[in-house]
């Protein structure tokens, strides 16, 4: 189960829009590292990781601050993914939210398919993947992906250690479903936004039947209730109230007042209430009929 800033989720959906190519490279690349010693340390960690593993060599390291990313395919296809995927996901989350980095490096392991995600799994840190498409650990500090399927769990991932670090504390419906949103993501005007995706025809069909939580209760939702029986539907909920307030122009002012009100507000309802204009019973009509008349091209 994830805690806030940690972002496991545990039905994660197809590739994001933002991919990757080969091209050509260097075995270690560093960006901006600076004096800073903890990029050092991250690096050493992780080669020491396929030293005990017996692994001898086939991978190659990235600096993207706060991230060191190593990957077994070609050079050149790790640079491209860490500056396509990892280096711009940092940059556009930064500008349009978070003025600290993460308190600690955070591993970035990018697996060439699922044979060699299943694999290192297990030989670099004992784990057995629940998800096809990759996982955070909590434990050994690592986004670990199967990056043949896309990068669209690895931003999601990306924005929890960002969460961590500037709203602490932070509500669960929030924490995922700003993850969610840029699961499938490009720019448009220099900035990120989040497109329709993958957990549109649920939550649609959820709406129609009226089996769709109610938006009060998602921001009532407890951890263990988020992560419960119902998280599939509080995922989509999340996701697509956030991707309302991004299309009205809201979503910066929402986190800001979020961030403001944390101590009196810790679910969020009030801040979102007064951005909104209206309490959530009187614009939840509103925001179904805008969920329905989404569309999601596969």
């Amino acid at each position: 189960m994830a805690a806030c800033g940690t972002g496991a989720d545990p039905t994660p959906g197809p590739p994001p829009t933002r991919e990757a190519a080969a091209s050509a490279g260097s075995e270690n690349r560093s960006r901006d590292a600076g004096p800073d010693p903890r990029l050092a340390q991250a690096m050493a960690r992780m080669r020491g990781r396929l030293e005990r593993a017996g692994i001898a060599g086939g991978f190659h390291f990235v600096v993207e601050p706060p991230f060191v990313v190593a990957g077994d395919e070609e050079k050149g296809t790790v640079e491209l993914r860490s500056d396509r995927v990892v280096r711009w996901a940092v940059e556009h989350l930064k500008a349009a939210y978070f003025a600290r980095d993460p308190d600690e490096v955070i591993e970035i392991w990018l697996f060439r398919d699922a044979a060699s995600y299943r694999r290192h799994a297990k030989l670099l840190f004992g784990d057995e993947p629940s998800t096809p498409y990759g996982y955070y650990s909590s434990e050994a500090g690592a986004l670990i992906m199967d990056i043949s399927t896309g990068g669209g769990t690895l931003v999601h991932e990306i924005v929890h250690p960002f969460v961590a670090a500037n709203l602490p504390g932070c509500p669960d419906w929030f924490n995922e479903g700003l993850g969610s949103l840029y699961e499938q993501s490009s720019e448009r005007e220099g900035a990120i936004v989040g497109l329709t995706n993958w957990r549109l025809p649920g939550l649609q069909e959820a709406v129609r039947a009226g089996r769709a939580p109610a938006l009060a209760e998602l921001l009532a939702t407890s951890q263990d209730e988020f992560y419960g029986a119902k998280s599939g539907l509080y995922y989509a909920e999340a996701r697509y109230l956030l991707y309302y307030l991004q299309e009205k122009g809201l979503l910066g002012r929402f986190y800001r007042a979020l961030a403001a009100g944390r101590a009196a507000d810790p679910t969020g309802r009030a801040a979102l209430e007064e951005i909104l204009g209206q309490d959530l019973a009187a614009f939840e009509p509103a925001w179904k009929k805008f969920v329905l008349a989404l569309r999601f091209e596969r």
